[in-house]
Parts: structure tokens; C-alpha cells; sequence
């Protein structure tokens, strides 16, 4: 049988901001690690995005090598510790698992996590080639910047990495919360990266700060951007304007990099009501859904799907579920209401029904006639999708940006303009953690084969 990550008790850690899974124990990691089959084409590597030996680190665990483990792990996945809380294993290597065929796959991302949670988990790095070979700029600091700045330095280049906020770490820092994923976790991560010679640059927005152009003028012989997907998507109905309606982007970094839970520790509070709506389904609605019930709200999470085609993780819905969120399923918002203040106090809906599938493959909702509803809220928190913010391509002339926003690149991660590259949620849109850290594994590579094939040192 499948092991089962011990949690914190739902009735409690909805009153604090405490990691909600509490991870395994040496004997629950090697009870199971000893039910991997080491497969010989391991399906579960082709399954991961970076690309980790997975039944390698695994069978490490198994024989009570869990430095060694952890060894294993950082050879392809600089980020450990990020990726065995927060990555989608269901979708990807565990899904590949052969075991999954009877619907228990080996829980890789539980196992992941207890290996990067050894007391050595900041290992010193290992003797990678001295910083004498090019100077490379990353902007931005999320997992594909991160990502692509440590396998950089791996391979011998100078890395500068530019970020907008006062903190490094990108959406890993302000979008996702304290309960999911520490940022004494992330602030570990970094400091590996640190160690292997990445310089890291806060403050600096690159297009106001400097542009493109002056990078080059600096010194870079290349540019990644790694910029990810900041912009919050709206509803675009009446109402929206009304005070008490945040975005979820503003509400979650509020809450996470400006510790609004904290609270006065912090003297940063967030202005919430009794009853919050949370519009969405994906993972960023479930964080936002939990955060609020943790402040002391009643939430209804707003979906106008079922259930079934919320595109967020299972263990989220279900973490959400046992919290309390409640689901107001097959229901889309068609207005704010205000009072004579101008400030939220309720929500307009109509019930849907699936019709035929849509281009996600989900069936499509369809509006029902005459069935108009009101909830009454005091907080509106709308999750349901980011862009790439415009402003780079808006100031860099000849960068080439696509109708969504997000930038086009070629085969090799290159965008229109010779010498820069782009990966991540830049370029997809908003996605996982660990695609986006398998896109800064690539474009390193090929600015590594590009630099080799086309540039001078400094």
C-alpha cells in the first residue's frame, strides 16, 4: 500500500499558516521507496520535466542514503525541496508510474521532499568550472530564471540575475502561501544557488531600471528572460471597480511577501471581509480560497465548471474541501453589487450547465435561462488566469510578443532579438513550477551552444 504523507488536523491548521503536509518519517520514506520496481526503461524519468533519475534517488532512500539521495536529486533539479511540494507529480512522473496502472504510484513528490529536507539539504556545491567563460543576464527570479542562472554557473558562465521585487524567488516568494511552501524553504533553495556564483540583483526592473539594449552595453553576451506570468486576468463585468474586489495576484502577495498574515508582527494588513467569494478552480483559487479562510472569513469558491473539471491538483481540492471552503459549482458571475459606498456586497451569479467539449478537452458551460442568483459577500477575489505583463515588449523594439502576450520564441528558446532567449510562463503562459524549470534547463543549454557558436569573452 501507498503510504499516506501525515497532515496537520484540518480543524487546527485552518487557524494558523503552518506547513499543512508534514512529510515523512525516516521509516515512512523508506517503507516507500522499497515499493519502487527500479523499472529499466523508468517511464517515471521520461514523465519529469527536468529530467531526474528517479528511481536512482528513490532506491538511495530505500538503503537509508538520503544525502546521497539528495545528491542525486540536485544533479538535474536545482529547486528540490520547491518541487517536492509544490510540483503536479499526479500529472507527470507518478503518472507515469507503472504502478499507476492499479492507481498506486510511488508518491515521488513525498519522497523528493524528504530527501531535500535532509539537515545537509544545503549541500556546498560541487567544483563546476570558475565563472571565467561569459557574462549572461537573467531577469527575473521565479523557478525558470533560477533554474536557468544555477545549470549557467554549472557550466562555467558568469550569471547577473536582475529581480523586479525586493525578494528573489518570483511567484515562489508572493503567489504561493506560507502553508504550502515556507519561504524559509525557498530562501534556502536560493542560497544553494547563491553558493554556486549566481549574483543576484533585487530591485531592478528591467525596462525601467535598465533595458535590453543596456544589458548588452554592460557587458552581457546574452540575455534570458524569465519574466513569468504577473498579470491578473479579470471577469470584465460590471462591478469590478467596487472596493473590496482583488485580484488574486494582489491578494496572495499581500498576503505571502508582505506577511499580511502576520499581522501586526508585519504592519502590512489586507482588508477582508466575512464573506469572501473566490471566482476560479485552479491552484491559485484554492491558495486564495485557503488564505482567506485562515484570516477568519467564510469562503465560497465560484467555479463554472463541476468539480470534476477543476484544472486545480487533487490534494488541493481536497485539502480546500476538508478546510471548509464551500463550492458553488456550475456557476458563473455575471455582476458585482455595491452599496452606497461603493464597496462589495454581493455577487450576481447564473447556473450553467456542460454542453459539448471546448479546446481543453472539458465540457464547455452553457448559461441557463432565468436562473439568476445573488450570494452575499463583502470580498471578491478573482483567480481565474495571468498574462505576461506588457511592458517589456511595449519598451523593446524588435522583440517579438504574440496576440496572448506572452513572447515568441524559436526551437532553441531564442526570441526575435539575436543573443536573447526567454522560457517559462513568458512564453506559455501561466503553468506549473516545474515546466517552467524544465524551459530555463533548455534555454541553458542553448545559450550555453550559442555563446559557444557566436560570441566573444569579455
Amino acid at each position: 500500500m501507498r503510504v499516506k504523507v501525515p497532515q496537520q488536523d484540518s480543524k487546527e491548521r485552518i487557524k494558523n499558516f503552518f506547513e499543512v503536509a508534514l512529510g515523512f518519517s525516516k521509516e515512512q520514506a523508506e517503507q516507500e521507496a522499497s515499493r519502487c520496481l527500479q523499472c529499466k526503461d523508468a517511464p517515471c524519468v521520461k514523465g519529469c520535466p527536468v529530467e531526474i533519475d528517479i528511481p536512482a534517488f528513490i532506491k538511495l532512500i530505500k538503503v537509508g542514503k538520503r544525502k546521497e539521495a539528495l545528491a542525486k536529486i540536485k544533479e538535474k533539479n536545482n529547486l528540490p525541496a520547491v518541487c517536492g511540494r509544490v510540483c503536479p507529480q499526479e500529472d507527470q512522473c507518478e503518472l507515469a508510474c507503472v504502478l499507476n496502472k492499479k492507481k498506486i504510484p510511488i508518491n515521488i513528490g513525498a519522497l523528493e521532499r524528504y530527501a531535500s529536507d535532509s539537515p545537509e539539504r544545503f549541500c556546498p556545491p560541487e567544483a563546476f568550472p570558475p565563472p571565467e567563460r561569459f557574462c549572461v543576464a537573467v531577469v527575473g527570479s521565479g523557478p525558470a530564471g533560477l533554474t536557468c542562472a544555477a545549470d549557467l554557473a554549472k557550466m562555467g558562465f558568469a550569471v547577473s540575475l536582475f529581480e523586479s521585487l525586493h525578494a528573489a524567488g518570483g511567484v515562489l516568494v508572493y503567489g504561493i502561501p506560507e502553508f504550502r511552501l515556507p519561504k524559509k524553504i525557498v530562501e534556502s533553495e536560493i542560497d544553494y544557488i547563491k553558493s554556486l556564483g549566481v549574483e543576484i540583483k533585487t530591485d531592478v526592473l528591467i525596462g525601467r531600471t535598465y533595458t535590453i539594449e543596456d544589458l548588452f552595453k554592460q557587458g552581457f553576451k546574452a540575455v534570458f528572460l524569465g519574466l513569468g506570468a504577473g498579470l491578473p486576468q479579470f471577469l470584465g463585468i460590471p462591478g469590478e471597480n467596487l472596493g473590496g474586489v482583488y485580484s488574486a495576484n494582489e491578494f496572495l502577495t499581500r498576503v505571502n511577501l508582505m506577511k499580511a498574515y502576520a499581522f501586526p508582527k508585519y504592519a502590512t494588513p489586507i482588508a477582508l471581509g466575512k464573506k469572501v467569494a473566490v471566482v476560479g478552480g485552479g491552484n491559485v483559487a484554492m491558495d486564495c480560497a485557503r488564505v482567506a479562510k485562515r484570516l477568519g472569513s467564510e469562503v465560497t469558491l465560484v467555479y463554472r465548471r463541476t468539480e470534476k473539471e477543476m484544472p486545480a491538483r487533487v490534494e488541493e481540492v481536497a485539502n480546500a474541501q476538508d478546510e471548509g471552503i464551500a463550492f458553488q459549482v456550475l456557476t458563473q458571475p455575471i455582476k458585482v453589487l455595491g452599496d452606497e459606498k461603493g464597496l462589495v456586497k454581493g455577487l450576481e451569479c447564473i447556473k450553467m450547465e456542460l454542453g459539448a467539449p471546448d479546446a481543453s478537452g472539458r465540457r464547455r458551460p452553457v448559461p441557463l435561462k432565468d436562473s439568476n442568483f445573488t450570494i452575499v459577500i463583502d470580498t471578491l477575489i478573482v483567480a481565474i488566469g495571468q498574462n505576461p505583463n506588457p511592458l517589456l515588449g511595449k519598451v523593446t523594439s524588435g522583440l517579438k510578443v504574440n496576440d496572448d502576450g506572452t513572447v515568441a520564441v524559436d526551437k532553441n528558446f531564442m526570441t526575435s532579438l539575436a543573443g536573447v532567449f526567454a522560457g517559462g510562463d513568458i512564453i506559455t503562459g501561466a503553468d506549473t513550477v516545474i515546466r517552467a524549470m524544465g524551459a530555463g534547463k533548455k534555454a541553458a543549454l542553448a545559450i550555453a551552444r550559442y555563446l559557444g557558436e557566436n560570441a566573444s569573452p569579455p
